[in-house]
This record gives C-alpha cells, structure tokens and sequence, in this order.
C-alpha cells in the first residue's frame, strides 16, 4: 500500500487491495456518459447504467483513486433516511411521495447487500440497524416525537422504528447517563472501503472506464475539461459531493464541511461483553452536533462526530482531516460515553468533506436538453441515498420506468450559498450555536428554541 494513504483513513488503512491509482487519461477521448467522481454517487450511476444497456460507452472520471474522498472515509453506516426529511419531502411531493421516498431509501439499504453479495464485494455487511441513545429528556422527547410522525403519517410499524427504555437502549449499548433510545431497523453496518473500491471493480467488469489522476477543473454540455484532455459526451454528471466546488463556477453550489474520525485498537472479547453492539449495531444520540459509531469486524470502534469548522472560502485542508483539535474532542466524547475504553488506545484519525446544500435538501436530476445530470448533498448520509441516487439517474437516462424517478428529491434545486465572508460566519456561527444548544439541553433537558430557529435559517 502506498504510504501516502496510510493514516489518512482506517478504511484505506485496511483495504485488502492495492491503492495505486489506474492509469490516468491518455489525451482527448469521447463516450455516451461522462461521470465526474469516482465515490458512490458516480459509481452506482456506472453500475447501474451498463446493467441497464451493456452497450452504453460510460467513462468515471476520478481526480485521484477510486474511494479517495467521503465514499471511502465515512463512518459505515448504511442507513434508511436521509436530510431533508419526510415532511420537508412532503412540501414537495406531498404525503405519498414522502412515504414513496423513504420506503425508497429503506429497500436502497437492502440493495446494497445484494449487489454486495451478487458481485462478491466483501464489504462486511451487517444490517444490525441503529441505536439512537437519549442522554436527556430533550432527546427523548424528540426521539419520541419521530416515532409518532413516522409511525402515523409515513406507515412506519414498530418493526421498522420504536422507543426504547433505558434498560433496553443499555442492552444494545451500556453507555453512560442513558434514560431512552430508539432502535431503527433499516440500518447496515459497513467497511466503506471495501465497499466503493468493489464497486469500481464492478463497474470495470461490466465494461466501464475508470481514469484516476484525472482532474476534471470545467463541465458544460458535451464537454468535461481534464488537466489530461478534453472529454466529449452525450451525457455529463456531475457526482463530485464536497469536491463539487473544485469545478469551475460551482464554488457555491455545495459547501464542504468534514466530518471527524478516529479508530480504537482492536478490543478483546472480555470487554466487548460489557459494551454491547453484538450485532454490530450502529450507534449515536440525539445531539445536534452528529456523533456515530460501528464494531467492526475486527473488534474495534470506528467512531466520528461533526464540529470542524468550516474553512474560508470552501477550501479543503487535508491538515484538517489527519489530526486536530476536533479529533480529541470526539475522543473525549467516545470515553465519556463508554469509560470501559479509557485505556483502550486510538490507532487511526482521519476526516472527510461533506457535500452541504444550501437548503439542506439532497437532489438527484437529469436535464435531457442539456445531457447534465447530477446527485449529491447528503450531508453525511450517503451511503444508502447514494445507491438510490445512482439508480435513479441511470433510470432517467436510459428512460426506464421505475417508481423512483418522480420522487420528491428528483429535479429538487438549491439555492446557492452566500459569497464569502458571509458564507464562512453563518456556517461557523450555525456550528457555534447548535454546540450551545446541546450543553443548554443536557443542563435543562428542555428541548432548544435556540437550534429550532438556526435550523429553520439553515433550511
């Protein structure tokens, strides 16, 4: 394995296969598709256009390897939801595609197992679902809140999502000052890795072209300008997430905000007892600064958290995402909510950017006039609407009828963000106050007024 990916991600750290980049492009080229990105969004865009029609020339373009970015350094949680939820869909597509979306997003968690296993990607795939821990009573009123919305208007049963007391949540997760949970079924654990790095794998089986140490630097109808050359085609999309604003003229389309990581040394059997997860459960609370966590296979805790500041300007700093003051943060959390680990030692720290709309809204789209086509702006939750998202611009493409392709997110445009310095003071002073909101809620156990209102100015 090449040293320059070594400590950047536990999960490059521990991919099977060589991390040396595909040759890059030869010089000015032409295919049907262009696919700028080569993360989830874009590879499952490929996968699923060539199952659709073998002979459709697709090209992934890829500034660096397959799985460089968020695709390959995220917290392996494949999960059922997505931002944006059900009710902001329903504003859009009303009550039947708002159920129509998220039933979409629960089966997408499915459908990743089964490429997974029909490809022989070994991606430790485990749908143990997901423990939301209450650490107050401001979660679980929340909490509770959800299961009620979701279980009444969206057709959500108690097999899908339910509270849970403090003594079961415990089962699942003995960490500290719980008093509640809420166990979501449509969730699977996952080597992210693992996962991206066998989807390029079959992509390249079905006939694609992967170029890696490629820079795409321009897109426009027809055209994707490389540092390499010029690519003409019939269809462009752009599936780049938190790079997206590395493209000409799209520095304000989505703002990149990393997301924090760090792994534990592996943990013997002993002390698993006492911790839990033995179905490799994914876990985090009710915060409003996003902490996550899995067991993976080899008995150690991935865990991460949101919090980073948002650089100046959209810049990405790898600095950021190899070591920061962020990073002992999350490790302070990690042992406050499981002390059993306090000398349990951190192998591995690392981040990525996320891809974040101005609304908050992720989209997927395709304008036939054009040939632009695009998905993104998970916020940290791509995994599964990543898959959704690829199937569907492959279906509005090739024009296959499915169920998905009027979905609420489909066509959705977001506003774009405020030019600097404006941009960098709100996403900063959002960040600021949602930590504020959770100290006020842990002292008070009052639901925030505070986040409510930076939640809707965000929106």
């Amino acid at each position: 394995m090449s040293d320059r990916y070594r400590d950047r991600s536990f999960w490059h750290d521990s991919c099977p296969d060589s991390l040396e980049p595909r040759p890059a492009l030869g010089g000015d080229a032409d295919t049907d598709v262009a696919i700028v990105g080569g993360g989830y969004t874009g590879l499952w865009t490929a996968y699923y256009l060539l199952s659709i029609d073998p002979t459709i020339r697709v090209m992934v373009i890829e500034r660096d390897i397959v799985g460089f970015g968020a695709s390959g350094r995220n917290g392996g949680w494949c999960v059922g939801e997505m931002a944006a939820g059900p009710k902001r869909h329903e504003a859009v597509g009303g009550n039947d595609g708002a159920r129509r979306l998220l039933h979409a997003l629960q089966d997408s968690v499915d459908e990743v197992g089964r490429v997974a296993e029909g490809e022989e990607i070994d991606c430790h795939y485990a749908k143990g679902g997901a423990i939301r821990l209450a650490r107050n009573r401001a979660h679980l009123t929340r909490q509770r809140e959800q299961v009620d919305l979701f279980q009444s208007a969206y057709g959500l049963t108690d097999g899908d999502m339910r509270m849970l007391g403090a003594d079961e949540a415990g089962t699942h997760l003995a960490a500290t000052g719980v008093v509640g949970g809420m166990f979501f079924a449509h969730t699977a654990a996952l080597h992210p890795a693992r996962l991206v790095r066998g989807l390029g794998d079959a992509v390249e089986r079905l006939g694609g072209k992967i170029v890696e140490g490629t820079a795409a630097t321009a897109i426009q109808p027809g055209r994707v300008t490389t540092d390499r050359g010029e690519i003409k085609a019939e269809v462009v999309v752009r599936a780049l997430e938190g790079y997206t604003g590395t493209l000409e003229g799209n520095r304000r389309s989505l703002a990149p905000l990393y997301s924090l990581m760090v792994a534990t040394e592996p943990i013997d059997d002993a002390l698993w007892e006492d911790i839990g997860l033995s179905q490799r459960q994914t876990f985090t609370d009710d915060r409003f600064m996003v902490i996550y966590g899995q067991r993976t296979t080899d008995g150690r805790i991935a865990f991460g958290g949101r919090g980073a500041p948002y650089n100046f300007g959209s810049k990405i700093a790898s600095s950021v995402e190899q070591r920061s003051r962020t990073h002992d943060k999350i490790i302070k959390t990690l042992v406050e909510l499981l002390p059993m680990l306090s000398e349990v030692a951190i192998t591995h720290r690392w981040g990525g950017v996320l891809g974040v709309p101005r609304d908050w809204f992720p989209s997927v789209g395709f304008d036939r006039e054009s040939g632009m086509a695009w998905g993104g702006g998970y916020v940290g939750e791509g995994v599964a609407p990543a898959n959704l998202a690829g199937r569907t611009i492959a279906e509005l493409i090739t024009e296959t009828d499915s169920p998905r392709i009027d979905l609420p997110w489909v066509g959705h445009q977001s506003r774009r963000w405020e030019p600097e310095p404006l941009r960098w003071l709100g996403i900063n002073g959002a960040l600021r106050i949602m930590g504020i909101a959770d100290r006020s809620e842990a002292i008070t156990g009052r639901k925030s007024r505070l986040a409510r209102m930076m939640q809707r100015v965000l929106s």
